[in-house]
């Protein structure tokens, strides 16, 4: 299992940190944004595989924005699992 911390871009949160085991992601936490629905994502989402949650969540906005935390995450878990399947 290997922790990564990604910051946001575009979002009122501002860092993500997981776990990734595999194609697992796991311990998601959010900081800054909106605490509660933020919580909810995380305990949602815990120990989805990297796929899945990009198909539930890749391109959710947030008001005007082109991205949201949801996307965000997304955006982070692909890039550790892609990240790790290099170095493999």
């Amino acid at each position: 299992m290997t922790h990564y911390d990604y910051k946001t871009r575009n979002t009122c949160s501002q860092m993500i940190s997981f776990d990734l085991d595999g194609d697992q992601v796991k311990n998601i936490s959010f900081y800054g944004g909106c605490d509660g629905n933020l919580k909810a994502i995380s305990k949602l989402v815990d120990g989805w595989t990297v796929d899945k949650i990009e198909q539930y969540l890749k391109g959710n906005t947030c008001g005007l924005r082109s991205t949201s935390c949801a996307d965000q995450l997304a955006i982070a878990a692909r890039q550790a699992y892609n990240a790790e399947q290099k170095n493999a």
